[in-house]
């Protein structure tokens, strides 16, 4: 494993990567960083490479904070720009999610392969925008370790917090790894994000959805409903897993994520 760093226009994006061959691109959840993508990237399938980038706001070296997903996903493009990779497998977890339906209206044409793990296609529920505005004020008012204290209970599911205590420490790692700016950017930006269901049907690229019988955040009954509705895809439920279900079982995802790189591409 790598960790890189590149210009892109005015800023440096750190990025980690591994193996050799076509390129994988993993865009992390909130509120952590690429740090989350190490299990995978620590077992590179033959012929591949796999790359995982800081998005805008987080990491060690953080850019000023994005005001939409579009932001991300522009990021995003600059940066393949920079490494001269035209098309690539792109996905990520619940907001890497997010910022992959934004690439895919900014640009379909970069994606060979499609990773949805974790996250959903709808917009947020006048609820879930409540939410955002209450996480929103939280980090203005105790930055990330209040944000690690009231999250990571939901974002590991009911077994990995009985059977893998070393689990949670590393997640505050990860999330207090951040600045409070940064989180609140992504929270702002995650809150305004549009509705890519419509998006879903006209999607020709075989995508994968993984999903973790555990996950309170994104149920699986959302990640099926998803699936069903991308015409070449496949699901893959993961057990024992919530909604960091890489870090939760990464022989579990890693198994799924190369199955379809050998196979459902």
């Amino acid at each position: 494993m790598r960790e890189t760093s590149i210009r892109v226009g005015s800023r440096t994006v750190r990025y980690l990567e591994a193996g050799a061959g076509a390129p994988v691109v993993l865009l992390h959840a909130f509120p952590l960083s690429a740090d989350m993508w190490r299990p995978q990237l620590d077992h590179v399938p033959p012929k591949f490479r796999f790359i995982a980038p800081d998005l805008r706001g987080f990491g060690p070296r953080p850019a000023e904070p994005a005001g939409t997903l579009d932001d991300m996903a522009a990021d995003v493009i600059g940066w393949l720009d920079a490494l001269a990779i035209e098309r690539a497998v792109i996905g990520g977890a619940s907001m890497g999610g997010y910022v992959t339906f934004a690439l895919l209206r900014l640009a379909p044409e970069r994606f060979s392969g499609i990773l949805l793990a974790n996250t959903k296609a709808s917009a947020d529920t006048a609820e879930g925008r409540a939410g955002r505005d209450k996480m929103s004020a939280l980090v203005r008012s105790g930055g990330p370790p209040a944000v690690a204290e009231q999250m990571i209970p939901k974002l590991l599911g009911e077994t990995a917090r009985r059977s893998q205590p070393q689990l949670a420490p590393l997640v505050r790692q990860l999330i207090e790894g951040n600045t409070a700016d940064g989180l609140d950017g992504a929270i702002q930006a995650m809150k305004n994000r549009p509705d890519s269901t419509d998006l879903l049907s006209e999607i020709g690229t075989p995508a994968l959805v993984i999903a973790g019988d555990e996950d309170t955040l994104i149920p699986v009954t959302e990640s099926e409903a998803m699936q069903r509705a991308l015409p070449h895809s496949q699901l893959a439920v993961l057990r024992g897993c919530g909604h960091l279900s890489n870090l939760e079982s990464p022989d579990q995802f890693s198994a799924a994520l190369h199955n379809f790189l050998d196979t459902g591409l």
